[in-house]
């Protein structure tokens, strides 16, 4: 005998709990994310849960916003490669990547110490070693001459012998060496050692602006927004020395008329060098000196953006 047809609910289902608006959707994601055993990131993912949703219930998201911010997320993977980190550089222009460096590395205990700044898409591991006074020059850079050298100073307060300076930097003409076929691999890079007295010195040629890539996403992203791609000229460091926290910093030009308006955030005062120029007859030369104060803390170093 087939037994009756009847569209009432079982009662498992008629005892379960479900979603009825889109504010009553968060408990039931959050109860979820508290269940992950790390602490750590039950707690990250709980908080993100709840920012994301804030986020698209106080801006009623349609669903074609959505997509949009997918597609976004998306291609800023597929336009990631060996020439730029796309990720990093979205995370760059909404100043994120300025605000972890800030947060997670407040100044010393004496006002001395060395500001952090941007790691930047453009570093690479395995700088060529340089001996004090080498040129990190290493193919046809046109540009104006620069001697840079500095000392760096311990969380004593006293020199640093034997610090690792490893400096990296776009050409005059706004392109690191990895997107430029012109340049020789590794031009405008390089790592230096400290002397006895901590001193460190280099030659190069002084940098100059560059507009971030805007072949991708974010650059799709800068338009819509009437921005500017343009970063000031600047030189990049990574100070190490085993009992210090590794220092990531930038150096910008004081005369550069992008400063005020860096579409990634990354400028602030103590980042403000001094490049002084000057002219004899036809040549003109610049120095800059830059001395650079650690911090105590573990001697750990980035994953590099790019191989």
């Amino acid at each position: 005998m087939t037994a009756a047809h009847s569209d009432a609910p079982s009662d498992a289902h008629s005892t379960a709990r479900f979603p009825t608006t889109p504010e009553s959707i968060l408990p039931f994601v959050l109860e979820v994310m508290e269940r992950t055993p790390d602490p750590r990131l039950r707690s990250l993912l709980v908080s993100l849960s709840q920012h994301l949703h804030q986020f698209v219930i106080d801006n009623q998201v349609t669903e074609k916003e959505f997509e949009r911010a997918v597609a976004f997320l998306i291609g800023i993977g597929k336009a990631t490669g060996e020439t730029k980190n796309e990720v990093i550089l979205a995370m760059d222009l909404f100043g994120v990547s300025t605000l972890v460096a800030m947060q997670n590395n407040p100044p010393g205990h004496d006002a001395e110490s060395s500001t952090a700044g941007l790691l930047g898409p453009f570093w690479r591991d395995h700088a060529p070693v340089c001996q004090p006074g080498d040129s990190i020059v290493r193919s046809a850079t046109p540009g104006i001459p620069m001697e840079v050298r500095g000392v760096v100073y311990g969380a004593d307060g006293q020199p640093v012998a034997n610090a690792k300076v490893d400096v990296w930097q776009a050409s005059p003409v706004g392109l690191y060496e990895n997107q430029d076929p012109g340049q020789a691999d590794m031009n405008l890079r390089g790592l230096f050692t400290t002397d006895a007295q901590g001193r460190y010195f280099m030659r190069t040629v002084c940098p100059s602006g560059y507009p971030v890539p805007t072949d991708g996403p974010c650059g799709e992203l800068l338009a819509a927004q009437l921005r500017h791609p343009n970063r000031p000229a600047h030189l990049h460091f990574m100070v190490s020395s085993p009992g210090h926290k590794v220092l990531i910093t930038q150096v910008f030009a004081d005369d550069d008329s992008n400063l005020t308006s860096d579409p990634v955030f990354g400028v602030t005062a103590p980042l403000v060098g001094h490049f002084v120029k000057h002219t004899d007859g036809d040549t003109t030369t610049a120095q800059l000196v830059q001395d650079f104060h650690l911090v105590p803390g573990e001697m750990v170093f980035p994953h590099p953006p790019i191989p």
